[in-house]
């Protein structure tokens, strides 16, 4: 049976349920918007459809060496028992006194959600500081589920074009492994591609945080971002 086409965002919207009390203006403007909010989830799955339909990836060669919670691993260890893996590099280098808070901000919510992760890829967090102090880090912020291992040689970093002479920057990386060739599927690309007045931002932004303020009035704002400590 051909797939049916989707009902014009606007019907749908018209089909809201008004909520109590509301004027006729906010009622309008509130159809618009949802208009928007439809074609925007449409657009979100056209794009993910987009990404899981991309050609395969450059083969990595190297096999990176870390140190986990456990002990020594190599690259393609934090697969586990899946063909697939992200991997976060968190801008914690042994030279910094306490981890970025923005990577911080995006990491607890991460957490929390890792247990469920696992279920369908493998995840891994990597960093440039000793595994002690990952590890006192994850305590310190009741992280449980997510797996922390630090670049011993910092050449995954570099490669992933995270640890630069400049400084350490965050990087999303998705990775795929097929009859042993492992392959840089697909990764976040935020340098430069951020709009004036914007902060570097991916699409869809993956950072609960930044979801959530994006719901009230005044936003997330320009003058304003997560700290370590309240």
């Amino acid at each position: 049976m051909a797939d049916l086409e989707p009902e014009p965002a606007a019907d749908l919207a018209a089909r809201r349920t008004p909520f109590a009390g509301e004027s006729p203006e906010y009622s309008a403007a509130r159809r618009d918007l949802l208009t928007e909010e439809i074609e925007l989830r449409r657009h979100i799955e056209r794009v993910a459809a987009q990404r899981r339909a991309l050609p395969p990836g450059p083969v990595i060669r190297n096999d990176y060496d870390f140190i986990g919670e456990n002990g020594p691993v190599g690259f393609e260890e934090l697969f586990g028992d899946h063909d697939s893996l992200v991997v976060y590099t968190f801008m914690f280098g042994p030279e910094r006194v306490r981890p970025c808070p923005m990577c911080t901000a995006f990491l607890g919510p991460l957490d929390g959600n890792a247990a469920d992760i696992l279920q369908r890829t493998g995840l891994a967090v990597v960093a440039r500081a000793p595994i002690e102090r990952l590890i006192a880090f994850k305590l310190e912020r009741g992280w449980r589920n997510l797996k922390l291992y630090t670049d011993t040689t910092g050449a995954f970093g570099r490669d992933m074009g995270s640890w630069t002479e400049s400084g350490d920057n965050p990087g999303y990386n998705v990775f795929t492994r097929d009859e042993g060739v492992i392959r840089r599927f697909w990764g976040g690309e935020l340098g430069g591609t951020q709009d004036p007045g914007e902060d570097p931002r991916g699409a869809p932004d993956m950072t609960v945080l930044w979801n959530v303020l994006d719901t009230i009035p005044a936003g997330r704002g320009t003058d304003w971002y997560p700290s370590l400590a309240y």
